[in-house]
C-alpha cells in the first residue's frame, strides 16, 4: 500500500517563553529566554543548590477553569492548554471520534501530585489523601485529559521516554496515521517537574547548568562554557491528518511530517553513547522513511541541552550521518531559549521545526559566544533564512536510557 501523506494542520504550546504557539515563535525569534529565578519558599527553605529555571511564562491556573486546576496535575493542566490550542488553530475539525486519536507523551507525569500527596499523608494522614491522587499522577494522565476533553475514541496513547518521549509519540501518531487507525491525532507532550526533588536530582549528577547569578544566559549549547542544561516546563500539541482529509476539510497546512523513527543505545541507563551509532541510524532511518537522501535535508532542530558530554555525542552522530553534508545544515538549539522541557522538549522543537519550515526561518541559538572547536556545526546565531522549494528538516530528541528518536518534516508551502 502506499504510504500516505501525513501534514500538520494545528499548532498549540504553553512554554517559558509565552502562553501560546505563535507568541513562542515570536519570542524564540526575538532571542529570548524563558529561563528566571525561582521566587518559592521552598527554595531557600531546602537550600537548594540550583535557585533558577524555565518556568512556564503563563500560569495554568490564569487559563483554565478552577475546577480543572484543581482535578488535574500541571503536567495535565499543560497538555490541555497547548491541546485546545492546537485543536483550535486546526479549525476544530468535525471528524468522528471514532477516528480521532491522541499520541501524548511526558517523561516523568505527575510528580506534584506524587509529592504533595506524600507529605499530605505523612503530616494529616490516609484520610486527608485526596481520591483524585492515582488518577493525577499517572503518566497517562496528560493524553486522558487531551482526549477526554476532545472526545477522542480512536485511541489515546502514551509514551514515558525520557527526553525522547514527545519525539517517539509524534513518530507514533505518523506511524498509525499510515496504519489507518484514524483519520486525525493530537499529538505532543508535557511536562511539569520544577519541583524540589528532580531539581536536587539532576543537580546531584551535575547535569544542571550552576550559573545561578546568569540564568537566562545559563543554557549555552555548544559553547566552551556550557555546564549543564536548565529545568523547563510546559507542552507543545500538534494536529496530524491525511492530506486527504485535511484537503477535503479546507484546512491549513503548516508541513507534512516525513517519517521518523526510534532506537536505542543499550548503552548506559544516563550516558548517551559516545560513538552515537544508535541515534545515527535514527536519523538515517527517518530520512528513509521520508523518501529523501541526507543530502535534502537543509535544517536540524538538535536535541542539543548544553551538557558537556551530551552535546559532543549528538555532534559526533550527526558527523557520522551527514559526513561533509553537515557543513550545509542550518543548526537550532532552541533548549537555549525554553530552558529543557524534559518529556515535553520533543513536542515543542518539532513545533519549532514546523514552523521553520512554514516559515521558511530557522530560530536562533542564543548563549552561543564561543563555539566548541570539536563542535563544527553552521549554528544559527540570528534568525536565519531557510531555501525556498522542497525542504527537509529533522528533529532530534534523546533522553536517559538510551532512548533516541528522530521526526523528519518536510516543507508544504
Amino acid at each position: 500500500m502506499a504510504a500516505k501523506k501525513i501534514v500538520v494542520t494545528g499548532i498549540g504550546a504553553t512554554s517559558p517563553l509565552a502562553g501560546t504557539a505563535p507568541e513562542t515563535w515570536a519570542a524564540i525569534l526575538a532571542g529570548k529566554s524563558g529561563a528566571r529565578p525561582l521566587l518559592q519558599e521552598w527554595v531557600a527553605a531546602l537550600d537548594l543548590p540550583i535557585t533558577f529555571a524555565a518556568q512556564a511564562a503563563v500560569p495554568a491556573a490564569d487559563i483554565l477553569e478552577r475546577v480543572e486546576t484543581k482535578r488535574l496535575d500541571p503536567s495535565s493542566q499543560f497538555a490541555l492548554i497547548a491541546g485546545r490550542e492546537a485543536w483550535a488553530d486546526a479549525g476544530s475539525p468535525d471528524v468522528d471520534p471514532g477516528r480521532l486519536a491522541v499520541d501524548w507523551a511526558t517523561g516523568i507525569g505527575g510528580v506534584w501530585t506524587l509529592l504533595d500527596a506524600w507529605d499530605v499523608l505523612k503530616e494529616k494522614g490516609p484520610r486527608r489523601v485526596l481520591p483524585m491522587t492515582v488518577p493525577m499522577l499517572m503518566p497517562n494522565g496528560p493524553a486522558a485529559a487531551v482526549g477526554m476533553d476532545l472526545h477522542a475514541r480512536a485511541g489515546v496513547r502514551t509514551v514515558v521516554s525520557a527526553c525522547a518521549s514527545s519525539t517517539e509519540s509524534i513518530v507514533n501518531a505518523y506511524e498509525h496515521l499510515q496504519a489507518g487507525y484514524a483519520d486525525v491525532i493530537v499529538a505532543g507532550g508535557s511536562e511539569a517537574a520544577i519541583h524540589p526533588l528532580p531539581i536536587a536530582s539532576f543537580a546531584a549528577m551535575q547535569a544542571l547548568s550552576k550559573r545561578n547569578d546568569d540564568p537566562t544566559r545559563a543554557s549555552r549549547p555548544y559553547d566552551v562554557n556550557r555546564d549543564g542544561f536548565v529545568l523547563g516546563e510546559g507542552a507543545a500539541a500538534l494536529v496530524l491528518e491525511t492530506e486527504e482529509h485535511a484537503l477535503a476539510r479546507g484546512a491549513k497546512i503548516y508541513a507534512e511530517v516525513a517519517g521518523g523513527s526510534v532506537t536505542s543505545d543499550a548503552y548506559h541507563i544516563t550516558a548517551p553513547d559516545p560513538e552515537g551509532n544508535a541515534a545515527a541510524r535514527a536519523m538515517r532511518q527517518a530520512v528513509e522513511m521520508a523518501g529523501a537522501s541526507l543530502a535534502d535535508v537543509a535544517h536540524i532542530n538538535a536535541h542539543a541541552t548544553s551538557t558537556p558530554v551530551g552535546d559532543i555525542a549528538e555532534y559526533n552522530a550527526l558527523r557520522r550521518v551527514f559526513g561533509d553534508h553537515l557543513d550545509n545544515i542550518v543548526v537550532s538549539a532552541t533548549k537555549a531559549s525554553t530552558g529543557h522541557l524534559l518529556g515535553g522538549a520533543g513536542a515543542i522543537e518539532a513545533l519549532f521545526t514546523v514552523l521553520a519550515l512554514h516559515n521558511r526561518m530557522a530560530p536562533p541559538t542564543i548563549n552561543l559566544d564561543d563555539q566548541d572547536p570539536e563542535i563544527v556545526l553552521d549554528v544559527a546565531t540570528s534568525p536565519r533564512a531557510l531555501p525556498t522549494g522542497d525542504v527537509l528538516a529533522i528533529s532530534n530528541s534523546f533522553g536517559f536510557g538510551g532512548h533516541n528518536a528522530v521526526a523528519a518534516f518536510r516543507s508544504y508551502n
